[in-house]
């Protein structure tokens, strides 16, 4: 008996899949993973170049960024891209929507990214702002429709030949890398050339990354008609129990998108005398984990519902229904957009969305809600100097992440997937102790450090201890967080239905969004109060719920029997 859903790494086809290194080897070679890498790099370069490095060029421009917004509506941008995972996952392009999909989609943001890297290279920040900031936008813009897009893409393409724990990892190493390309790397250029020309490199390195889109293997669009069909059919939910549902659905997503708008028009409004300039951080903190209940907690519980009405024969179609034309139609459509991806995967996976919606929650809680507080511990706490910073988080910070998601890759490959996830959910834990270690002195890091003779070795490459110390704690976070990054995409990649990725993937994989939102805003508070060492050790003891939640999913995944989904995705293992 088929004991789960599948999901998007195993075909459940006959013949069994080869394991271990032979799968890797093979997988490999094929044109998806080599694509899959390139698609993780371009997600990660813009985001590099227009989170971090933008500030750098902004800041020997002499711009005041506490007044004018742009990093503010980047960050929104990311925040809350779900919002327009329907369209994404819904529309066909006019025109380009016959090269793919998905490639579509990634091609028309790819090429408004290279036009926006060219606008900001043209720009001079210290004279034309409000240019530079448009093309800050649209690149943010274009880059966080880009992720959605890959994100369907990479849960589409996933066969037994090239599982999508494989495909996770490798997006995940390329954008890792492309952080450094657009970090490190970019900093590196500008102290030999100007800002515009090195914004002009990243424009050329991104076209290239588009010529290589265009030759990526697609899926095909299952056909509209067929879609709406479905809802027609005696058993599924009457006409006005959707009008219903889809007013309540409605109301939530509008509520949301016109408080987003309002915020934004507030950030262009030049404050009054005497008032302060609106915060993306304090709009974050306060309105972030609202946005995100109306828009997925609410809809999940209306989902619920129908699920519930559809289960006790109520409000139900008892025969076949016409196909709506005019504003019934349009009504359809946004039911299909909005409602029918959470009713599928409510239906699917039943009571066992709760413990889903908990492990999203609390996967990343140990490493998550305190990286906002990362250089103020490093450099007023621990009094690092900048350099040291630098070179420990931004270059072998990232280095070391890089092969904690390698390591992610081969543990998916040679464990399989819930074991990879549990070890995830386990190392941050440790992670944290040594930080606590870190925050109080370094005394157990330092014993392992001088039985290991890393001392011996920091003072003959003219470092010390010191240093040793925190490379050491870096070292063993990022590695760890490597891993849990890895297994935590691969995770959600395999919960969602093909017929609804774009979707599904980023209405969950939001939900880390909003207890980090929560999260930051306690942990903030706390290290006042209590301390760093303190506050470490009491996230790493909340980041056993993440294990909990781990293990009753693994038993639900692999002991509980559930529906097969039809047209699924992959392995319950």
């Amino acid at each position: 008996m088929n004991t789960g859903t599948k999901t998007a790494g195993d075909s459940g086809a006959t013949r069994a899949r080869p394991k271990g290194w032979r799968l890797l080897k093979a997988a490999l070679k094929t044109r998806k993973a080599a694509t899959m890498l390139a698609f993780g790099f371009s997600s990660g370069l813009p985001f590099a170049l227009l989170i971090g490095t933008l500030n750098a060029w902004l800041g020997e421009a002499k711009v005041n960024l506490a007044t004018i917004g742009v990093l503010s509506w980047i960050g929104i941008a990311y925040a809350f891209k779900f919002l327009w995972s329907p369209v994404v996952d819904r529309w066909r392009l006019p025109g380009v929507g016959r090269i793919g999909r998905r490639k579509s989609w990634i091609v028309v943001c790819q090429a408004l990214m290279v036009v926006a890297l060219i606008g900001l290279a043209a720009t001079d920040p210290a004279t034309a702002l409000g240019t530079f900031a448009i093309f800050a936008v649209i690149g943010a813009l274009a880059s966080a429709t880009q992720d959605i897009a890959i994100d369907a893409w990479r849960i589409d393409v996933a066969d037994e030949d090239t599982p999508v724990e494989l495909l996770s990892a490798l997006y995940q190493f390329g954008h890792r890398s492309a952080a450094i390309v657009g970090g490190a790397f970019a900093l590196f250029l500008a102290a030999r050339m100007s800002w515009p020309a090195v914004y002009l490199v990243m424009a050329a390195l991104m076209a290239l990354l588009t010529g290589i889109a265009l030759f990526a293997p697609d899926t095909e669009r299952p056909p509209r008609a067929a879609q709406h069909e479905a809802l027609m059919q005696p058993g599924e939910i009457d006409r006005r129990a959707r009008g219903v549902a889809l007013a309540v659905v409605g109301l939530c997503w509008g509520w949301a998108i016109l408080t987003i708008v309002h915020f934004m028009i507030g950030i262009l409004t030049p404050p009054e005398p005497g008032t302060v300039a609106p915060s993306a951080g304090d709009f974050l903190k306060h309105y972030g984990p609202p946005i995100v209940a109306a828009t997925i907690l609410v809809p999940l519980a209306v989902a619920a519902a129908i699920n519930g009405l559809k289960a006790r024969g109520r409000h139900v179609q008892h025969e076949t229904a016409a196909i709506p034309l005019g504003r019934r139609a349009a009504a359809d459509h946004l039911y299909m957009a909005l409602i029918a991806p959470l009713d599928e995967l409510v239906a699917r996976l039943r009571w066992g969305v709760l413990i889903v919606i908990g492990l999203i929650l609390t996967y990343s809680l140990c490493y998550n809600v305190w990286a906002s507080f990362a250089y103020p511990f490093y450099l007023d706490y621990l009094h690092y100097t900048k350099d040291e910073v630098a070179f420990a988080s931004k270059i072998f910070g990232i280095v070391m992440t890089i092969l904690g998601v390698s390591i992610g890759g081969i543990l998916f490959l040679k464990i399989g997937r819930f074991a990879t996830v549990l070890i995830g959910a386990t190392l941050p834990i440790l992670g944290n102790f040594l930080y606590a270690d870190l925050a109080d002195g370094g005394l157990h890091i330092d014993v392992v450090a001088r039985a290991l003779r890393l001392d011996v070795l920091a003072s003959a490459m003219g470092s010390d201890l010191r240093m040793v110390r925190l490379l050491m704690t870096i070292s063993a976070e990022n590695i760890s967080t490597g891993i849990a990054g890895a297994a935590f995409v691969a995770y959600v990649s395999t919960i969602v239905s093909k017929r609804f990725a774009a979707v599904q993937y980023a209405l969950l994989s939001s939900l880390t969004f909003l207890i980090g939102s929560l999260g930051r805003g306690v942990a903030g508070e706390a290290f006042d109060t209590y301390g760093y060492a303190t506050v470490f050790r009491s996230v790493a003891a909340v980041g056993l719920l993440a294990i909990g939640f781990v293990l009753l999913e693994w038993w639900r995944a692999t002991v509980v029997a559930r529906r097969a989904e039809v047209g699924g995705t992959g392995s319950d293992t």
